[in-house]
């Protein structure tokens, strides 16, 4: 995989933050008014009850490390959270952190230098294709749809027979459903080298390749992230490019803006869209995994969305604190506990609830399980914190110690998927 890589190189009360008025926190292609130009903060003591109300205002929480959260705001955003009695601390303005990640200019389309170990799109189709050639037996590459500006979708099948719908057990793994979260691709092309090149000298790869049916979309968001990219130097964009943007994971379809864990502000970071399904990359990954249901049973069984950062096994449900509830039984909870962690205890993340972190609503997480019964697992990836945008811009010479990092907790749900 990196052979073919590239040429040179805290906490207020829920009363009080009911009264802050959303606002926009968005790292913007367009430019922003100095005097209103978003900064990253820590906030101290924050639980998931208290992030979920950062969130609420219009700023994000980027990451959370021991009860710190990392914070982005705008100057107003930051003065009500104070007004709520949230110790701000610091502030490092949006376009300061970028030019210290940008710390030189690669060719339009390209990763910043330092950075030249991660695949852009064209890159990550050629690889897709250049496995196919050398692997067609087991590999093969098709299409789930088409993005807001027209480009492909890729998702490449590995299995003992890809050509063939076989009666087994499917996995799914997609990355990249933020734009910004390029090492998620990388992990993505991690598993598609592995169960390909290891095919014929690794007993466990054949084993899980020959009994299951593998699905791996590297870059569901990928105008987005051609767009963080495009020139030259990283924007810190998370969305896709369609109008102002929409945050890809929550504008699924279950519970859909149910539970102020998303904004219908279009400029805001976590903005829901204008309907459930409005983007075009969200509806076509969804309808994929509902094509997957064969015989009126649905073929895929596990499922991990990789996303950065903070280090996180996460599983169902975003949109309540609940651990059963409507859709969720004491067995099936304990179960998604019990795998989460087995997943975690191999690769040193930390295993919890998706709502522990903060409540979410309209992600995939929730509607793959809620629809179609899909053990579903979020992966935040390296690094545990990042101090800000620093931690979505990893440099090269992480990626493979970290995306090897994982390679037990997809084995683990590969053998779980047939259970």
């Amino acid at each position: 995989m990196f052979s073919s890589r590239r040429k040179a190189a805290a906490v207020a009360a829920a009363a009080c933050l009911a009264l802050l008025a959303p606002i926009s926190a968005s790292v913007s292609a367009e430019p922003t008014p100095a005097a209103q130009e978003p900064a990253i903060y820590t906030v101290p003591n924050t639980d998931s009850t208290s992030r979920t109300e950062i969130n609420r205002t219009g700023a994000q929480v980027l990451s959370v490390r021991d009860g710190v959260a990392t914070v982005e705001a705008t100057p107003d955003q930051a003065q009500r959270l104070r007004a709520a009695g949230f110790a701000l601390g610091g502030g490092t303005a949006v376009g300061e952190a970028l030019q210290r990640i940008n710390r030189a200019k690669a060719a339009p389309g390209d990763f910043p230098p330092g950075y030249e170990g991660y695949h852009t799109y064209d890159e990550t189709v050629a690889e897709l294709d250049k496995i196919v050639a050398d692997h067609g037996d087991i590999a093969t590459k098709s299409s789930i749809g088409t993005s807001f500006e027209g480009r492909d979708i890729p998702v490449l099948k590995i299995s003992d027979n890809a050509g063939q719908d076989e009666d087994e057990p499917e996995v799914l793994f997609d990355c990249n459903q933020h734009a910004r979260e390029h090492l998620t691709t990388e992990m993505c092309l991690r598993i598609a080298n592995r169960f390909t090149d290891d095919y014929a000298s690794d007993a466990a790869v054949k084993d899980s390749v020959d009994n299951r049916e593998i699905w791996i979309i590297p870059i569901v968001n990928v105008d987005g992230s051609s767009y963080d990219v495009e020139s030259g130097e990283f924007q810190g964009w998370r969305k896709n490019r369609q109008d102002t943007g929409t945050d890809l994971n929550r504008n699924w379809g279950y519970k859909w803006g149910c539970c102020g864990g998303s904004s219908d502000d279009p400029n805001a970071e976590d903005y829901r869209g204008s309907d459930a399904w409005s983007a075009p990359e969200t509806a076509a990954l969804r309808d994929f995994i509902n094509s997957r249901v064969v015989g009126g049973a649905q073929q895929i069984k596990a499922a991990i969305d990789f996303h950065t950062y903070s280090e996180l096994v996460l599983w169902p449900f975003g949109h309540t604190q609940d651990d059963v509830t409507e859709g969720m039984t004491q067995e099936e909870y304990d179960r998604f506990a019990r795998v989460g962690g087995e997943m975690a205890q191999s690769n040193g993340y930390t295993p919890q609830q998706s709502s522990d972190l903060y409540v979410t609503d309209g992600d995939s997480l929730d509607w793959m399980w809620a629809e179609h019964r899909i053990l579903a697992y979020t992966f935040e990836m390296y690094p545990s914190t990042g101090g800000g945008l620093d931690g979505f811009y990893p440099p090269a010479d992480v990626i493979e110690k970290e995306t090897t990092r994982n390679d037990a907790a997809v084995d683990i749900l590969l053998r779980e998927a047939g259970a």
